[in-house]
């Protein structure tokens, strides 16, 4: 469980339904959202090309959307798969 306040510092769409996200701990992880969109607000990011249109929203710090869709950055650290670990050097 992160334990402080973490946010999403870049993004980069790998195919599908798959982000590399990076995070303001200096952690770098994978998160697949296959089968995690459903609602009114997600229902366009089911489109392949649709979801590939994600960005950094840096006001927020997380990603988004064209449609004001985004995720919470502390969810997205829990579902992710570590490519790289966090700082732990960070204060």
């Amino acid at each position: 469980m992160v334990d402080h306040l973490i946010e999403v510092t870049t993004v980069r769409h790998l195919g599908g339904y798959r982000l590399r996200l990076g995070f303001s701990d200096g952690a770098v992880k994978d998160v697949d959202l296959t089968g995690t969109l459903w609602g009114p607000l997600f229902e366009p990011l089911k489109d392949p090309g649709y979801f590939a249109q994600v960005r950094f929203d840096e006001e927020s710090g997380t990603v988004c959307w064209p449609n004001g869709a985004d995720l919470a950055p502390d969810a997205l650290y829990e579902l992710g798969t570590t490519v790289r670990e966090a700082d732990t050097r960070a204060a």
